[in-house]
Order: structure tokens, then sequence, then C-alpha cells
């Protein structure tokens, strides 16, 4: 009776941010520098729009606005596995160092790595998958211990340690850089959507594809990690394995998402927090919501940061870190 009363409001809230994102949409289509007035919308989605027209919505818009839903359901799930295993509220692919990780990899790669045009877009994510891995050792190996375990705590701030570190990094590798190689990392460092065009969207596509059902599958699983360690192993979970899996799952997830839309934070930390306020704690039922949230939050900040100044607009990693940062606070008070 829980559940089916729990499924009913889950599906009403997930019809309701479905609205929500298509109303958003319907906007970003329209509001921009090039106008495109609403009632021209529909013939041109249908091809019978000018060269301008066309030219607006299916090379400019429509691309960047597939980019942003699609990372930002990437980095809610990201967010909701990491919070999950780490049984940690604070847990967050930008504050555990991951996306700093990732971001000098893509730097390394893009400074001294010859780059192929043709490649280069689909090679990204794995460079900021390889990045983003790497970080995760490094702070899971610091943040573990023999005789107490992974300590979420522990591992928290072992994670903002590495996100410092790396960020330093950063600098480093930017004051030896062209000017124009420079200003790219520091789109990327300010979470400026720099992957805009099609084939972004095609490389960013197929991990989400294959890890959104594989994470709702690992639902029951995630569902135990977040209880005590000791009960996980009294139910017969081999905590260490499902722990590792579903770490690489929220990496892969995060570094997808950062090597096309640069360093953003928060998104994975609030969405899956709002999730759980209207759901409940069940990963099976607020996951869903999360993805949906996340995608429309990283609409909606970038949708208003793009048209709020002239030429470029602000970047969404600020816009998002507008929204996010006063709920962090909030969450460290409450916690």
């Amino acid at each position: 009776m829980i559940h089916t009363a729990l499924l009913k409001k889950q599906r009403f809230i997930l019809g309701g941010l479905s609205a929500l994102i298509i109303v958003t949409i319907v906007i970003g289509m329209g509001w921009g520098p090039a106008s495109l007035s609403y009632d021209r919308l529909l013939p041109t989605l249908l091809g019978q729009g000018t060269f301008k027209e066309d030219f607006v919505l299916f090379s400019i818009r429509l691309p960047r606005i597939m980019i942003t839903l699609l990372a930002g359901a990437a980095l809610a799930l990201s967010g909701s596995i990491l919070q999950g295993v780490t049984r940690n509220d604070l847990a967050d692919p930008g504050i555990l160092g991951i996306n700093a990780g990732a971001g000098v990899a893509i730097s390394v790669f893009f400074l001294y790595v010859p780059i192929d045009v043709g490649t280069f877009v689909y090679v990204l994510p794995l460079v900021a998958f390889a990045g983003g891995l790497l970080t995760g050792c490094l702070i899971y190996v610091c943040s573990y211990h023999r005789h107490e375990g992974l300590q979420p705590v522990r591992l928290v701030l072992t994670g903002v340690g590495f996100a410092f570190a790396f960020a330093g990094l950063m600098v480093v590798l930017i004051s030896s850089a062209d000017r124009e190689k420079v200003d790219f990392i520091t789109k990327w460092l300010v979470g400026n959507i720099w992957g805009s065009d099609w084939p972004f969207v095609w490389a960013l596509l197929p991990w989400l594809i294959v890890l959104i059902p594989f994470t709702l599958y690992k639902a029951n699983r995630l569902n135990i990690l977040a209880l005590n360690e000791h009960v996980a192993v009294g139910l017969g979970l081999s905590v260490g394995k499902e722990r590792v899996i579903l770490l690489l799952t929220a990496v892969a997830l995060a570094a997808s998402a950062v090597s096309v839309t640069g360093g953003i934070a928060f998104v994975g930390l609030i969405a899956p927090h709002i999730a759980k306020a209207l759901v409940g704690p069940r990963h099976q039922f607020f996951i869903p919501v999360a993805i949906l949230i996340g995608s429309w939050l990283l609409l909606f900040a970038d949708t208003i940061g793009r048209n709020i100044a002239s030429p470029d607009g602000v970047p969404v990693g600020i816009m998002a870190a507008f929204i996010g940062a006063p709920y962090f606070i909030y969450l460290l008070m409450k916690k």
C-alpha cells in the first residue's frame, strides 16, 4: 500500500517535472540575442522555417539545450550515487574533487597532446573519465582505514583537499600555456558550456543510456549501502565490491558531463536532496526524480545565465553556484 501510494506520487512528480522542463525548453528556444518568435517555433521544428530560423534553432539553441539536460541528469545521478555510497549528505562530484581531477586531465590533454579535430569530441569524455577515475582512486586510498574501513567524513574531507590541490595544479598549467589555450581552460574552470554542437550530444548520450538503467538496477544495493556497514555485511552484500563498482559509475557520469560543460558544482548535491524530500530516501523512487531535477536546474541556470548579460552571458557554473551555495550552507548548518 505504501509502495503504491509512493509510486503514484512519484509518477505525479515526474509528470510535473517533465512539464516544467518542456516549458523551460520552449522559453529557451525563443529567448536569446538572436530572437526567434514563439509563434515561429512549431513551423521551424516542422521544417518550415527560414534559413535564419533553422540555423538559430537547430545549430545554436537545441544542441545547447540538449547538452544542459544530459549533463544535469548525469551530475544529479552521480551525486545520488556518491551520497548513497558514502552515507554523507554533502557528497557531490564537485565537492569531492572528481570534477577537478577530470579538469586537470582535460587540461593536460588539451595542452600537450596533438588534437585530431574529428575524434576530439569523442575522446574528451574518455580523458575526463581517466582523470576522474585516478582522482577517485587516490581519494579512496587516502581515506580508507585498514581497521575502520571507509569513513564517510574522512572521504569528504580528503576529496575537498584534492579539489584544492588540483585547483592549484590548474593554475600552474595555465601559467605555462598559450593565450588561446588559457582562454579555453579558464572557460572550463568557471563552468562555461563550450561543447554546444550536436557531436557533443552524441558523445555524451551513450554514457547516460548505459549508466542510468545500470544505476536503477543497483538501486536496492544502494539502499543497503546507505545503511550501517555492519548491517550491509550481515545482509550478505559484498560491500567493497559494490562500493567500487558504484563509485566507478559515479565517476563516469560526472566526468562525461564536465568534459563538455566544464567544472559545475552543486547540481549533484542539491538535486538528490530535493528528490528525497519529495519521494523519500529509497533510491528506486528518488533517483528518477533527481535526474529530472538535475536536468531542469542546469537548463534553468543556463537559460537565465546566457541571457542576463551581453554578449557572452554568465557561465552556467556561476549560476549553478548562486543556486546551490545557499543550500550547501543550509546543509552544513543542519548536519
